[in-house]
């Protein structure tokens, strides 16, 4: 049927039931037989009793009076239902029979507070040192906990959200049906009940007393309060050592030990999961050129090399030859080698040589300054004293100058060169005339939209060199293992010349790569879902550890970060090793850069045994060597994981990586599919240069440095320079071209190569009035995570918000000892304000439109969280919104396929966002950019699935936006997209029907860089949304009824859409 001439169908057509479907509300469970409680001793019929009276008073507490549940909270309670004394020795019994299902520990008893008073109400903190080691705190109390089957408690919804509370007014919480409370209740009886018929079975078979044998086994689970008895908790006989091994044992070793002895292994790795990367042996190679002794002495004493590896020869016989190089090998194969040794060769005949090296980060440039100049000092009485700096944003002013006319070897930055270097050349004249290396480190770094910036930024360097009279600069780039390295630096340089060396010659010992799947919580009930991946995680980091294997933890996000190693720390204490806590740090973005350096000397010097980081550690910084890495979730792609995998192992030792699957569809997809680590495609670069928000601004910056001549400057910046010089320079009488008046005093000011953002907020310890500032957090970051009442968190320790002044930018913050986090109460808005341009689709009667989009984030309030991942209070607060303006593209979605959505039972959000990834996916395909460059509106499960009605209505639109680059003007992505609209919407409708999954995976609808992990997708759903605005033809009776738990109906959150108006001409 023609889509343009249907009738609505809501009325007219039943709804298809999928038959014979399975109706089994506790998806995944078995029904063994039931056990017969009257057949078993009186003992246990007793403890059973015991049992249930304590599950049911335990759920009362965290259901309806939210009441620590502490031994002493509840035993009153419990003897009242089984009428004798309750004894500690009866909950360890318990506690032996369902290990996994019960939490049973003595806690601080100040971690139990659920509110934390002003600093000076405050009692708790004030008359002690809180930063003492946590076995020197104060006192602890006996909690128990069931660590299975939750219920969640969800706020209520708001009826109005113009008349929210005034700022730390309590949000109500729903309780859980009664329903629910029965049905986790009788889930932890029966499994409570068949491990006690298991047990007296087993007992029964081996002709042993099941009475005795429990009383035997409980000693092991009666807890220790190591405060009070100075003594550690009980090791069970397969944990491991308390005190680290100097030497490790061997990789495959250490996996039999943990898969075979550890009680924490439950069959996570997935089937053939345990990939193998063989080990390689060194091959070496030869040069065609003599070294200086005292350089072979330099290499020999200061890098113990005595030979150089086949790939680090090659590129250094061609650096010799005159050639530009790019060498694309894999992490720690000895790259930097490659740049050094031409400039020390060079300089002890040229003393006037100069080189450039340049480094996306400052960390970067930093480590790999301190590594040039140790051979400088070595080779000090031949060449002299020689002056290596760094030039960046934290360089002195009174020490720049110097820089400028003494160094030989600059370490900078890109931005560095755009905004201080390249504007200021008549400065650095005599630094450009004699420059004979410039160094391009991690070249991988520079795609999409920051390398097209990048890419201009060089090209300029090129232009002012070649003006000076220095036309021999050799370029020397060194790239993780990528698809097109060659093609990607002539490129990003705008040179027609370059050697690639891409055979690895350099030793590697055997990599093992593991696929572990966060076990499911109970077994018997599926939809009670998986384990947290950020505990998971931390009890497989100590594992690590405590075998004295050097160990780093990758993380997506800073939250994540702190969380993890928040977890380490107290799996180490909650297993007697409160003093290696001390020795796992986190290391993220937002640190100062002193922290920073610090961490890197800990972790180099090997006093840490482990770090948790986000990406800030996946680029080359030498942090000594690492033994294993894990990976908590899937990283932004395959890529990232290859990246953060090659940072363990060196030379000849084996090594170990781990990828944690999160419950998202996209770490699902890794887990079922694990061949694709090893044969997923590397990924390719791209820039663009025909942008001309992009091209527009590096012009006006070149011809603020020198006045632009069109012939002569089309090599660097294309054949489209003459018009665009005659439409937006200025031409003088001789026929140059000038910066246009609007770009100046400092054009490059102008011009963001990347997001970076300035006036930062002070996150400041007031803590026993310290005064201290922790670190520093960007203002797109404050609102959701400084507000006040929040929880922060820095080097997994708890800060509680107790002021957040936005006028001054500063957030004060005092350690607490609490057993909760915050989570923030936001929503992201974004929304088409006007439109500029519309495209028809042909063969519909849909369009698409372009123009001005604004997103809008606000926090309105936030949950506290406790370590189970239950809310147990929520607080509003009022915190400005904050709204960005951008360029961006969207199609509204017609009436037709919210009807069929409805028939069908798809979660409308869900087909949206699910459409939204598969078109964002496909960009590339007809625009430059990499991910993040073009975003789109995430949809949130716990608004999109919840039950009850929601006056936040949004717009049922597809709408994407430049999230990156010239702020209103947007960066031009989408704009070039939108001319390929329908192009995109066929591709993404045919990706979808060639996909062979069932839920949605990268190969269709599921996103890499999905800010919800792709917990709102609906795969069909996608399908007819994209179908309906491209007017084809849909088979009702062939399209399925939804089933898929994953995208449930819930309540309408989206509805029409209305047009966006044009723009006032």
């Amino acid at each position: 049927m023609s889509t343009a001439t249907e009738t609505p169908i809501t009325k007219k057509r039943k709804r298809q039931i999928v038959k014979n479907a399975p109706i089994n509300k506790d998806k995944g469970s078995s029904n063994p037989a039931s056990p017969d409680p009257l057949s078993w001793p009186p003992h246990f019929q007793k403890l059973s009793a015991t049992h249930k009276a304590l599950n049911l008073v335990y759920t009362f507490c965290c259901t309806r009076k939210h009441l620590a549940t502490t031994f002493e909270n509840l035993k009153s309670a419990v003897e009242d239902h089984i009428k004798r004394p309750l004894s500690i020795d009866d909950i360890a019994q318990i506690k032996f029979l369902v290990p996994d299902a019960v939490n049973f520990e003595y806690v601080d008893e100040e971690a139990l507070q659920l509110q934390v008073f002003e600093g000076n109400k405050e009692v708790n903190n004030k008359e002690r040192d809180i930063y003492l080691p946590p076995e020197e705190k104060g006192k602890k109390v006996l909690l128990f906990e069931y660590t299975d089957g939750d219920f969640r408690q969800n706020p209520k919804a708001k009826s109005n959200q113009q008349g929210r509370r005034k700022g730390g007014d309590r949000a109500k919480l729903t309780e859980p049906p009664q329903t629910e409370v029965l049905r986790v209740i009788a889930k932890r009886t029966s499994r409570f009940e068949l491990a006690v018929d298991k047990f007296i079975k087993d007992c029964s078979e081996k002709s042993l007393d099941p009475v005795e044998q429990i009383k035997l086994r409980q000693r092991v689970h009666v807890p220790s309060n190591s405060h009070e008895e100075n003594r550690s908790p009980p090791q069970s006989s397969s944990n491991p050592p308390t005190d680290t091994p100097k030497d490790r044992p061997s990789v495959p070793e250490i996996i039999e030990e943990i898969t075979t002895r550890s009680e924490f292994y439950k069959t996570q790795i997935v089937p053939n999961g345990h990939l193998i990367f063989p080990a390689q042996d060194p091959r070496f190679g030869n040069l065609d050129f003599p070294l200086s002794q005292i350089l072979v002495d330099a290499l020999y004493n200061i890098k113990n090399i005595t030979r150089l590896y086949s790939h680090q020869a090659t590129a250094l016989n061609d650096i010799f030859h005159g050639e530009n190089v790019v060498v694309s090998t894999s992490t720690s194969s000895g790259k930097s080698i490659i740049y050094q040794i031409p400039f020390l060769h060079r300089l002890q005949d040229d003393p006037d040589c100069r080189a450039l090296l340049i480094f996306p980060t400052k960390a970067l440039a930093q480590d790999q300054k301190a590594s040039l100049a140790k051979m400088l000092e070595f080779m000090k009485d031949e060449v002299g004293d020689v002056l290596v700096d760094t030039y960046d944003g934290d360089t002195p002013k009174d020490q720049r100058r110097r820089i400028r006319e003494e160094a030989r070897v600059v370490f900078t930055n890109p931005d560095m060169l755009h905004l201080n270097i390249l504007p200021n050349e008549e400065q650095w004249r005599s630094f450009l005339r004699n420059l004979k290396f410039v160094v391009i480190d991690e070249l991988h770094v520079y795609n999409g939209l920051f390398g097209s910036h990048v890419s201009l930024v060089l090209r300029r360097l090129r232009r002012i060199c070649s003006a000076v009279g220095n036309n021999s600069v050799i370029f020397i780039a060194c790239s993780a293992t990528v698809e097109n390295p060659e093609k990607h630096m002539k490129d990003l340089l705008g040179i027609s010349s370059v050697k690639l060396t891409s055979i690895d010659g350099s030793p590697t010992g055997e990599k093992t790569f593991l696929c572990w799947n966060c076990p499911y919580k109970d077994p018997t009930d599926l939809q009670a879902g998986r384990v947290d991946p950020v505990q998971e995680a931390a009890k497989l980091f100590v594992e690590l550890i405590v075998r004295g294997v050097r160990t780093i933890a990758f993380c997506r996000v800073r939250r994540v970060c702190e969380l993890t190693v928040s977890a380490i720390k107290q799996v180490l204490i909650d297993r007697g090793l409160p003093q290696l806590s001390g020795r796992v740090m986190s290391y993220r973005g937002g640190y100062s850069a002193q922290d920073r350096r610090n961490i890197e000397n800990e972790m180099f010097n090997g006093h840490l045994l482990g770090v948790v980081a986000t990406t800030a550690l996946e680029l080359g910084i030498d942090v000594g060597t690492l033994d294993a890495v894990l990976m908590v979730g899937f990283p932004y792609s395959i890529s990232n994981l290859r990246q953060q995998s090659g940072r363990a192992g060196r030379r000849k030792q084996d090594s170990l990586s781990v990828l944690i699957g999160d419950r998202f569809a996209l770490d699902q997809h890794y887990m079922s599919n694990p061949d694709l680590i090893k044969t997923a495609p590397n990924p390719s670069l791209h820039i663009d240069l025909e942008n001309i928000l992009i091209l527009e601004g590096h012009v006006q910056c070149a011809a603020f440095e020198m006045p632009i001549n069109p012939e002569q400057d089309a090599k660097y910046f294309g054949t489209s320079l003459k018009a665009l010089a005659d439409e937006r320079l200025v031409k003088d009488n001789r026929g140059f071209y000038h910066c246009h008046d609007r770009f100046r005093p400092y054009p490059s000011q102008h011009v963001s190569i990347r997001d970076t953002e300035d006036d930062h907020f002070a996150v400041v310890d007031v803590t026993q009035n310290r005064n201290v500032v922790l670190e520093t957090v960007e203002p797109s970051r404050a609102p959701f995570t400084i507000y006040e009442g929040a929880i922060f968190l820095h080097q997994g320790l708890k800060y509680l918000v107790r002021e957040f002044n936005v006028d001054r930018k500063i957030a004060k913050v005092e350690l607490v000892k609490v057993d909760w986090i915050t989570q923030q109460r936001d929503f992201t808005d974004v929304d088409p304000v006007e439109t500029e341009a519309t495209r028809k689709i042909p063969g519909s009667t849909c369009k698409a439109y372009f123009g001005d989009v604004k997103i809008t984030s606000v926090v309105f309030g936030y949950f506290k969280v406790d370590r189970k991942g239950r809310k147990f209070d929520a607080v509003d607060v009022e915190t400005p919104p904050l709204e960005i303006l951008s360029k961006g593209m969207w199609l509204d979605v017609p009436q037709l396929a919210f009807e069929i959505l409805r028939v069908k039972n798809y979660n409308i959000a869900a087909s949206i966002h699910a459409a939204e990834h598969s078109i964002l996916a496909l960009l590339p395909t007809f625009v430059i950019g990499s991910a993040g460059d073009v975003r789109t509106e995430c949809k949130a499960p716990q608004k999109e699935f919840a039950k009850r009605e929601t006056t936040r209505k949004r717009p049922g639109r597809l709408t994407f936006y430049d999230a990156k680059g010239c702020g209103s003007t947007g960066s031009g992505i989408t704009g070039k997209a939108f001319e390929f609209v329908e192009k995109l919407l066929k591709m993404a409708v045919g990706r979808i029907e060639a996909c062979q999954c069932t839920g949605g995976c990268p190969g269709c609808v599921a996103s890499e860089n999905c800010k919800e992990s792709n917990a709102v997708i609906s795969k069909i759903g996608a399908m007819i949304v994209m179908k309906t605005l491209l007017g084809d033809e849909i088979d009702l009776d062939a399209l399925p009824e939804a089933v898929d738990e994953s995208a449930p109906v819930g309540v309408e959150t989206v509805v029409l859409a209305e047009e966006v108006h044009f723009r006032a001409t």
